[in-house]
């Protein structure tokens, strides 16, 4: 049986992500009071395989060694995993201020910031037990479902995925990347007026930087390093890797980079999906 519980500081999106792991298949009871784990467990037992609980500040067992003894004996044929989503303060505060609704502890406490705050503080010891730990601040509701879905798939069919993200350095550096590198140094076709309107998913842009032996230089040693380093990655037991590139805006070396390593390396892992970070908020603009 495998449990999956899911946590984190309200309005992070919690509840967004025990949807997601409804539609993967698992039974989901939100809220529920940690003390009552191992009875739910057995009264489920021999009917679902995957089970995922939502645990918030409010039904957290208030000594942290009750915590870990509730997670450490379970049934022996229990595997227990702790999905903890946060997001940053001035995140929190604003989504609060949009749906208008009241913080958990905000009896407690003087003003929403020490809410959160205190927050943070109550669950450190159940974030130290995750697993898999997600910041939300800059996901869109279909970006965190995807994001729980890539960490839950990996791990359940014991194949890693292999995550190729494009970047723009100017827009942030992405939450989730575990390995960046930095394509800024390569010929920019920013700078050709013909091809500026054009992506890396172009042929002009294409054809410009296949021209490039700077950029062929660049694509062949990343696809070594990639190569090198995949098998053990995986055999640490992790259910994702996500390789970032980033170049200046995000719109031509670091998207023809991406697409490129993908094919080259799509023979060697099974599990390969290509994200352009900047391409996709300007679709959805």
């Amino acid at each position: 049986m495998q449990l999956i519980v899911v946590s984190g500081r309200s309005g992070s999106g919690k509840t967004v992500a025990l949807r997601a792991l409804e539609d993967l298949g698992f039974y989901c009871v939100d809220n529920l009071p940690m003390a009552l784990l191992p009875t739910l467990l057995h009264s489920v037992f021999g009917r679902f395989e995957n089970i995922a609980v939502s645990i918030d500040v409010r039904n957290l067992e208030a000594d942290v060694k009750d915590l870990n003894e509730t997670l450490e004996f379970l049934p022996h044929d229990v595997k227990a995993e702790v999905l903890f989503i946060d997001a940053s303060d001035e995140t929190l505060i604003r989504r609060y201020g949009e749906t208008r609704r009241m913080h958990p502890l905000s009896h407690n406490q003087a003003t929403l910031a020490d809410a959160i705050a205190t927050e943070g503080q109550l669950l450190e010891p159940l974030a130290a037990l995750a697993t898999w730990r997600l910041d939300s601040s800059e996901l869109s509701v279909h970006d965190l479902i995807e994001q729980v879905n890539e960490r839950v798939l990996g791990r359940s069919e014991n194949q890693m995925i292999l995550v190729l993200m494009s970047f723009g350095f100017k827009h942030g550096l992405p939450t989730t990347a575990d390995t960046v590198f930095d394509a800024r140094i390569l010929p920019n076709p920013h700078w050709e007026p013909e091809l500026r309107p054009y992506s890396g998913l172009d042929a002009p842009v294409q054809n410009f930087l296949q021209q490039q032996p700077l950029v062929s230089k660049f694509i062949h040693q990343t696809e070594t390093f990639i190569s090198t380093w995949l098998p053990y990655f995986q055999r640490s037991n992790r259910s994702y890797l996500t390789v970032a590139i980033g170049c200046t805006g995000g719109q031509h070396r670091s998207v023809y980079i991406t697409e490129t390593l993908a094919a080259l390396l799509q023979n060697q892992h099974a599990k390969i999906r290509v994200k352009h970070r900047e391409l996709e908020r300007k679709k959805n603009q």
